[in-house]
C-alpha cells in the first residue's frame, strides 16, 4: 500500500540526518507482518532479491528495457556511479553509523550504506539519479510490526528530472504493485515453511 510522505518523515529514522538534498519520491507499506526480531529477514530477503524474485512479466520487461536503454546511452557506466559521479553516502555518515555494519551485500547495482536494528539503507547512482532505498521496521500494534520502504532521489540535472517524470506512471501502476504482491507471497511462504535458521 502506498503511504503519504509523512509516514516516512514522521519516523525518527537516522536517514533524515544526511539526505536533506534528496527528494522523497515514494513510501510504501510492505506486506511483511512480523515480530520485533524479523527485520533482519526482511533486509536479507530484499538484499538478495529473494522477496521480489518472480515478479510478473510486465515488470520484468520494463526493467529489461530500462537496462538495455541504459547500456546503449551509457547511463550505467562506471564513471556515472558511486565514487565517480557522486560520492557514496557513507562519506556523510555520523561516526556512530560509520562504525555500524553497512549491511548485507546488496544485489548489484545497489550498495549497502548502513544497517541498524530497525533501519537499513542502500544506494545507487547512475547518469540519471543518485537514489536511496530505505527500509524501516514499524510497530503497528502491540508486538506487531511490518516493513516500510521509502525511495529518495537526487535527479542529475534535466536528464534525471525528465527520466523520473517519464517512469513515474510505470512505477506506480505496474512495477510497485506487482512487486508488493510478490513480496507478500514470498513472505507468507517463508512464514508457513521457515528455513532451519528461522525455525
Amino acid at each position: 500500500m502506498r503511504l503519504p510522505s509523512s509516514a516516512h518523515t514522521s519516523q525518527p529514522w537516522r536517514i533524515h540526518e544526511f539526505t536533506h538534498d534528496f527528494r522523497l519520491e515514494d513510501v510504501w507499506a510492505l506486506p511483511t507482518p512480523g515480530g520485533a526480531g524479523d527485520f533482519g529477514r526482511l533486509v536479507s530477503g530484499m538484499a538478495s532479491g529473494e522477496l521480489s524474485r518472480g515478479s510478473s512479466s510486465a515488470a520484468s520487461i520494463l526493467m529489461a528495457i530500462r537496462w538495455k536503454v541504459g547500456k546503449l546511452l551509457g547511463w550505467d557506466a562506471a564513471d556515472a556511479g558511486l565514487g565517480a559521479r557522486v560520492p557514496t553516502l557513507r562519506d556523510r555518515l555520523p561516526a556512530d553509523l560509520r562504525d555500524a555494519p553497512s549491511g548485507p551485500d546488496f544485489r548489484a547495482p545497489f550498495a549497502s550504506v548502513y544497517l541498524l536494528e530497525n533501519e537499513f539503507a542502500a544506494e545507487i547512482a547512475n547518469r540519471t539519479v543518485h537514489a536511496v532505498l530505505h527500509l524501516g521496521w514499524v510497530a503497528t500494534e502491540a508486538d506487531c510490526y511490518r516493513g516500510q520502504m521509502a525511495v529518495l532521489v537526487k535527479p542529475n540535472g534535466l536528464l534525471g528530472t525528465s527520466y523520473m517524470a517519464a517512469i513515474k506512471p510505470f512505477r506506480h501502476l505496474i512495477v510497485y504493485p506487482q512487486m508488493m504482491r510478490q513480496i507478500e507471497r514470498t513472505w507468507r511462504e517463508h512464514a508457513d515453511h521457515p528455513s532451519p535458521s528461522h525455525a
